[in-house]
């Protein structure tokens, strides 16, 4: 696999692990949109994402 210059791994820094490989989060992997985000954050908001524990309650309790 060729290496990542130098402008590229500071572009990704948030994605790479530390095998210098980007990585997305759990949730993100399985998704086939391209709306990634990286494995250090947790998922604040991703409106193709659709869990299987929301109700419709807590959607109009704003929970």
């Amino acid at each position: 696999m060729p290496r990542m210059s130098k402008k590229r791994k500071q572009e990704w820094a948030l994605f790479l692990n530390e095998r210098n490989r980007i990585t997305y989060n759990d949730l993100c992997r399985k998704c086939s949109n391209d709306c990634k985000q990286s494995f250090r954050c947790i998922v604040v908001y991703c409106p193709k994402y659709l869990s299987k524990r929301r109700t419709k309650n807590n959607d109009e309790n704003g929970k």
